[in-house]
């Protein structure tokens, strides 16, 4: 009888090894078949590879400049038309790619990283260390995003790499909160316990436990909040205090857009797509994203 019921159960114990390993297979799976999520990614793809190849499918120097053709309607020598300088507008909206791209990318790393270590740190060891962290969190989140972006821009000065800190200093707290909370769902598991009891320290337990844990809400944050620093920094350009001319940026020339906007609406409109384009993209693959690695789907 026993021997029956240990053969019985042999290929559902074998079985588990094998379905543990499955489960990103089954998380990419999930994300392939999410057609927005796969639009989306699509776009943040092309959206790359243009900012990589910038200087060699653009047509033009995007500093450039003509006198003779400023304002130009979209035509076959400027598909997308000519701004006030007669700098070519599809020229300046390829390279101000690479500005949105870097910009979320290092801003986002920086809100990532810190925020991470501040949540992991004090959801784990909780009391002042909590604390302390919690209430600095809090102060930062009392600001609205833009207005604490402009703060920090008005003490370091403007210009794009103080952009990206910016940006990054704003999206601390949500990354810090949200690790803070997933930290304080696991610290109580029986398989922390199980890692004191064989003597791992603190740091081990967070960093080889823990962290490994709470990573996938953590990843479709920062997919999330890469539209948002696209958003901040064309707010930024826009104002004047981020990207600085003659440095192609969309918030920039959209704001040189708004005064032409009736004569010549196309100087504002294609850098007003794009953003929207980026973002859609940004926001849609995050959603696809985090539908795949939800971990009540797994299995479905």
């Amino acid at each position: 009888m026993s021997s029956s019921n240990s053969l019985s159960l042999a290929p559902e114990a074998a079985a588990l090894p094998g379905r543990h390993r499955s489960l990103a297979g089954d998380a990419f799976r999930r994300l392939r078949r999410h057609r927005p999520a796969m639009l989306g990614l699509s776009i943040v793809v092309l959206l790359v590879l243009a900012a990589l190849a910038a200087p060699w499918v653009s047509p033009y120097d995007p500093v450039q400049m003509s006198g003779g053709e400023a304002f130009e309607g979209p035509s076959g020598r400027h598909p997308l038309g000519t701004d006030e300088y007669g700098r070519d507008l599809l020229s300046r909206i390829i390279y101000g790619s690479r500005t949105s791209l870097s910009v979320g990318i290092i801003s986002v790393s920086i809100s990532l990283v810190i925020g991470t270590v501040l949540g992991l740190v004090s959801g784990y060891f909780l009391g002042a260390t909590d604390m302390v962290v919690s209430r600095i969190m809090d102060i930062l989140f009392a600001f609205p995003p833009l207005l604490l972006a402009l703060v920090v821009i008005a003490v370091l000065g403007p210009g794009i790499d103080r952009t990206m800190v910016a940006i990054g200093i704003v999206y601390i707290p949500l990354f810090s909160r949200l690790c803070r909370g997933s930290v304080l769902a696991e610290r109580g598991k029986v398989y922390v316990d199980a890692a004191r009891m064989v003597g791992s320290g603190n740091g081990r337990i967070m960093r080889r436990h823990i962290l490994p844990n709470v990573l996938a809400p953590i990843i479709v944050q920062a997919s999330l909040c890469m539209s948002y620093a696209v958003l901040a920094e064309a707010a930024l350009s826009f104002l004047g205090l981020g990207t600085q001319p003659p440095m192609p940026s969309w918030g920039s020339m959209l704001n040189k857009g708004v005064a032409v906007m009736y004569h010549s609406p196309w100087v504002s409109i294609w850098p007003g797509l794009a953003i929207m384009i980026v973002v859609f993209a940004f926001n849609v693959f995050g959603d696809g994203l985090r539908d795949a690695l939800d971990p009540r789907l797994i299995g479905t």
